[in-house]
């Protein structure tokens, strides 16, 4: 019998004090465990140092599953499994295995028969949706779209088909040093009633959460370049 456990462990979404958005528990887990598979090693370990600064850094046995591990590389950490290794599993901001490379271990992880345990924490996807004022009982996430601006066109146009059709909300996301240009993007291509909320910087000191129609952010000022951000869109 497996007793090992997968922890699917949420980090902060940018520089503010854990207390705020993480319960004790977590913090008990990540006492508890010393083997973590994480999306980028300085950042989970400047996480860990933040949250549970007693922990031995020297002692923590760090695996990296990103969007650049090669397939060859997962047999490491499908090892973690076969051992019986109780470890957790970190993302680069907020949830892991959500829009998230870590949901590949999660997957094998139950094929295998092992238990996944969520952790509460921070997911910038629903908080963005819990303050747009949009539609949380029928809703999408896209991800990020397409950079090619025809292919962009057609998949925001398709977007806003879509929810005006079913009433769904859409859900997505921008490089944060394109957000300004995504605004920009929406403002042209959008019917004028659409709502675009735009949800940035969530949970930290200068959290900005904007639901406005395309024609009232024609006229908004707004700086969103370089903020981590989320839009969600209703028709």
């Amino acid at each position: 019998m497996k007793t090992a456990k997968v922890y699917l462990i949420p980090s902060l979404l940018g520089e503010s004090e854990h207390s705020r958005v993480l319960p004790l528990y977590n913090l008990d887990v990540i006492r508890a465990i010393d083997t973590f598979v994480v999306e980028n090693e300085k950042s989970a370990r400047k996480f860990i140092k933040q949250v549970c600064p007693e922990k031995v850094q020297a002692d923590l046995d760090i695996y990296i599953l990103n969007k650049d591990t090669e397939p060859e590389e997962m047999f490491d950490l499908i090892k973690l499994l076969d051992q019986n290794v109780t470890l957790g599993i970190i993302s680069e901001a907020g949830l892991p295995a959500v829009a998230d490379p870590g949901a590949q271990l999660v997957k094998i992880a139950q094929q295998k028969r092992i238990q996944v345990v969520p952790l509460v924490g921070p997911s910038s996807i629903l908080l963005a949706l819990m303050a747009s004022g949009m539609n949380g009982q029928n809703f999408a996430f896209h991800g990020y779209l397409p950079i090619d601006k025809t292919e962009r066109k057609k998949k925001l146009a398709h977007l806003e088909a879509e929810s005006a059709k079913t009433g769904i909300a859409q859900i997505f996301m921008e490089t944060p040093y394109r957000n300004n240009q995504m605004v920009d993007d929406l403002t042209k291509i959008l019917r004028t009633e659409t709502k675009i909320c735009v949800a940035c910087h969530i949970t930290l000191e200068d959290e900005d959460i904007r639901t406005l129609s395309i024609k009232e952010w024609k006229n908004e000022k707004y700086d969103f370049h370089k903020r981590p951000a989320i839009f969600v869109m209703q028709a």
